[in-house]
């Protein structure tokens, strides 16, 4: 009897899984992919397709052809919960969907369940393809507005800087109108980062003209205004939510162990901690005795041990220890073709960078374009 994997996610160690699959099949083993987008962005090209340097094609990843590719079932739905005594998960657009080995790679989204107002005004970097819709709403608005639109990102971590950059050159290259805040609630931008990458990171948004706010946080959100806490009011166009990684509340209400912020915990062979048979990688995982930021940078490294593990899972055969790296190089692009390496201490600048930074990229999209 054939045995079945499913992977619920379309995410970046996912994306490696169904291209492995699609080198070695599995003699047996049927292989179904649940998610709800047919292209998978790539995050670290998503602030250069904002920014006009990339086409869609050129950060998104086919899943239809990559699926096609590897003989693996695509089903367009996201996933409720998992019923583990049926061993089924249940999909909201689709019938469910049985497993024998389970893998998860749904990525996170910004943290704003305690902020009152935030779901209902301003638009969440992710879903990605929601924020694409609304971005090219907002590129239009801010050529025939009568005067100019006031953008708020909030959230000066990585994501949050690279944003608001890539948006106010696109603006500015399409002669748009629009003025930029950025809030954080920490003393500095990057916050994890090196000092010498804040620094220049902060030359850099002051001489795009980007008002910073720093240890500022937003207690409430109505129509046009933030409040800010300390009781001032902050009006605005439009606030874009880059904030800190959320975990969906389906894992742990299927009874899968979680961390405290609900992600799902997982071991050194990204199993998953309560329940064998399980794994979990990307954003959505948390492994417990080596934590990780969440970035792409780390999902893209687990997928090759994702897959082996996954594998030998169905084989029956001893699972691998993964290892992730103590540090990651990133590569943080600036709006224009430039961009700020960060890896430990160091802190390197220049157009060199951004190209150095696009060859990468653009040599892991080819990898999925060739297999698609």
């Amino acid at each position: 009897m054939p045995r079945n994997l499913l992977l619920i996610g379309g995410g970046h160690s996912h994306v490696e899984v169904i291209r492995r699959w699609g080198l070695a099949p599995e003699p047996g083993v049927s292989v179904t992919l649940v998610s709800p987008d047919r292209h998978t962005p790539y995050s670290g090209m998503l602030p250069g397709y904002i920014a006009g340097h990339y086409g869609f094609d050129e950060c998104h990843i086919d899943l239809d052809a990559v699926c096609m590719q590897a003989g693996v079932t695509l089903i367009g739905s996201s996933a409720g919960e998992i019923d583990f005594s049926a061993r089924v998960a249940r999909c909201c657009q689709a019938p469910d969907q049985p497993f024998d080995i389970l893998s998860i790679d749904t990525g996170s989204t910004p943290v704003l369940a305690n902020l009152p107002g935030a779901d209902r005004y301003g638009i969440a970097v992710k879903p990605v393809a929601q924020f694409l819709e609304h971005w090219a709403q907002l590129r239009e608005a801010a050529q025939t507005a009568p005067r100019p639109l006031h953008v708020v990102v909030v959230g000066a971590g990585a994501a949050g800087v690279e944003v608001i950059l890539a948006m106010k050159h696109r603006i500015d290259f399409d002669k748009g109108r629009a003025v930029f805040t950025l809030i954080g609630d920490g003393p500095a931008i990057l916050g994890v980062h090196p000092r010498g990458v804040q620094q220049r990171f902060m030359t850099i948004v002051q001489d795009q003209q980007i008002t910073v706010r720093l240890d500022t946080a937003v207690e409430r959100v109505s129509a046009g205004t933030l409040l800010l806490r300390g009781g001032e009011k902050l009006a605005f166009d439009e606030v874009i939510w880059v904030t800190g990684a959320a975990a969906p509340a389906w894992p742990r209400t299927s009874g899968l162990q979680t961390d405290a912020a609900g992600f799902i915990a997982v071991d050194k062979h990204l199993q998953s901690l309560s329940h064998p048979g399980v794994f979990a990688a990307g954003d959505i995982a948390s492994m417990m005795d080596a934590p990780r930021p969440k970035s792409g940078v780390y999902a893209v490294r687990q997928g090759p041990p994702l897959a082996e593990n996954l594998r030998k899972a169905l084989r029956g055969e001893t699972l691998l220890e993964y290892r992730p790296q103590t540090r990651a190089l990133a590569l943080i692009s600036a709006g224009d073709r430039y961009a700020v390496a960060s890896y430990g201490p160091l802190a390197l600048s220049g157009a060199w960078v951004w190209r150095w930074k696009n060859r990468i990229d653009t040599a892991f999209m080819q990898r999925y374009r060739a297999a698609g």
